[in-house]
Order: C-alpha cells, then sequence, then structure tokens
C-alpha cells in the first residue's frame, strides 16, 4: 500500500467574506493530485492553511503520519512548495539564492543540486531576474528536490507558461511522481490536469465537491447536446447549462442518460464539466 503523505481532516478558515468548510483529502507517494476551481473558491488558501502560512480554525493535517502542528521543522524538511510568478530576490544569482537556502535544511545534498541544474538546464551564475517563467519554476523544483523533498505543493505553477514550457514541466511531475515524489498543483488549466493528474481535488465556494481519481470524476458526467424543449424531468436533473453556437449543452449526472435517449450525449472533458457546474446556476 502507498504511504499516505498528507492528510487534510475538516480543514476550515474563516474569512468576512469568504470561509472553508470541512475540507478534507489525501494524498499518497508517487501521485500527482490536480487542486482546481474558480479563482476565489478556495485553492490558494487550502495551500497557505496547510502549510502553516495562515492559521486554521478548525480541522487536522498531517504529513507522513506526523501531525503538523507538533512536528513542523521535521515535516518541512521533506517538503517543497513553489508558486507560479514568484517574483523575490530578482537581482541574486541562482548559486547565490542556493546557498542560502541550503543552509536551512539539514538533508541538503549538493551533488543533488548540481544534477537538477544540469537536467534542468540552469545557470547558477543567472540572476533570477534573467531566468523564463518557466526556468524560474525549475530553479524553485531544483531547490526542493535538492533536500530530498517528498511532497511538492504547488500553487499554479505553470501559470504564465507557454505550451512548450508548460509540457516540458508535464513531462518533469510525471518523472518525479515514477520516482515516488507526491505531487499536489493548483492549475486552471484542465487540459494540463488531462495529461498528468491521477487524482483531482474540485473545491467550489469553499467547499470541496470531490475528490477522486480524475477518470472517474469524468466518467460520472455526461454532456447532452439539447434539442428541443425539455421535460419537468429532464429540467430537474440537469447539473449545469453552457450556450454554444450550435446550441445549448446540458451536464447530467451519467446514470441520467437514458432519460434523454434520443439526444446526442457524450463523456465530457475536464474542463466541460467544470465550466458546466460553476454555470449551475445560470437559468
Amino acid at each position: 500500500m502507498n504511504e499516505t503523505v498528507l492528510q487534510v481532516e475538516g480543514l476550515c478558515k474563516q474569512y468576512p467574506a469568504f470561509a472553508l468548510r470541512e475540507v478534507s483529502f489525501s494524498l499518497t507517494a508517487g501521485r500527482i493530485m490536480g487542486f482546481i476551481g474558480r479563482n476565489g473558491a478556495g485553492k490558494t488558501t487550502t495551500l497557505k492553511a496547510i502549510l502553516g502560512l495562515v492559521h486554521p480554525d478548525a480541522g487536522e493535517i498531517s504529513y507522513f503520519g506526523l501531525p503538523f502542528a507538533a512536528h513542523e521543522q521535521q515535516i518541512k524538511e521533506q517538503i517543497g512548495y513553489a508558486a507560479g510568478g514568484t517574483a523575490y530576490y530578482q537581482r541574486r544569482r541562482v548559486g547565490e539564492i542556493a546557498a542560502v537556502t541550503a543552509d536551512f535544511y539539514p538533508g541538503w545534498d549538493d551533488k543533488a543540486y548540481r544534477n537538477y541544474l544540469r537536467r534542468f538546464s540552469l545557470d547558477e551564475n543567472k540572476c533570477l531576474r534573467e531566468l523564463s517563467e518557466g526556468m524560474k519554476v525549475k530553479f524553485l523544483l531544483t531547490l526542493a528536490l535538492s533536500h530530498h523533498a517528498r511532497l511538492l505543493l504547488l500553487d499554479e505553477p505553470t501559470s504564465g507558461l507557454d505550451p512548450v514550457s508548460r509540457e516540458e514541466l508535464l513531462e518533469i511531475f510525471l518523472t518525479l511522481a515514477g520516482e515516488g515524489v507526491a505531487i499536489l498543483f493548483s492549475t486552471h488549466i484542465t487540459s494540463d490536469l488531462e495529461k498528468c493528474a491521477d487524482d483531482i481535488a474540485y473545491i467550489q465556494k469553499g467547499r470541496l465537491l470531490a475528490q477522486c481519481p480524475i477518470d472517474c470524476f469524468r466518467q460520472d458526467y455526461r454532456l447532452v447536446h439539447r434539442q428541443g424543449e425539455l421535460t419537468p424531468q429532464q429540467q430537474e436533473i440537469i447539473l449545469g447549462r453552457c450556450t454554444e453556437r450550435a446550441g445549448e449543452t446540458l451536464l447530467i449526472r451519467r446514470e441520467d442518460a437514458p432519460l434523454f435517449e434520443g439526444a446526442a450525449v457524450t463523456c465530457p472533458t475536464l474542463e466541460q464539466v467544470m465550466v458546466h457546474l460553476e454555470k449551475e446556476d445560470t437559468p
């Protein structure tokens, strides 16, 4: 059985205009989990809470079977965090930043650091501001992996990257997962998840709507291409709808597909599921 590297139970955080409510999920070694939801749904707040960057009002967080509150330093030596669009230390050289970072980690492995520099084609004599956005993310991954992080927590790591750089990063994720590293990353680019994620956690308005293997999530739904008027029974089971050039599409549960006999019914993409669910209140 794969080791559970992250366990979140009943996480709550109240703000004046927003609240996380009973967020619970888990991640095992060697798996990639995509964390999705629209802007303001609670992705970044959740990541900050499980890292101790904000103090949750309730909930239990454990890493590698250890409670985070009692073993924070030990745990942080085994995890890495990176966010897309990072803008700190822009005038410092890559090697200088790495040297400072190494002092914080007893397990820092300079040989591993050198290997990742070569693997990611990083020049440690360059200033951070001279790196492309894709290379900045690779550098942050280098810092995390050079102290042998067993879990990577990444907030929008592919944000602002061109398609080729995104593809390279996803390939790196797959390689790392094959080496036993667990990865949790938030993103709005659902096509990236279709390529590399094993699982998804979907948060909506501060509540976790689903956590499951990505294929199971997609297979739970069907997309109906509407033709003609809907019966009252059909109206009741619609989870979301969108208007397209060719007409209207309706999201329903897979088990409800027989109620639309004769209509064109397809299996949706992850993006189609998310867009329709976020428009659930559209008349």
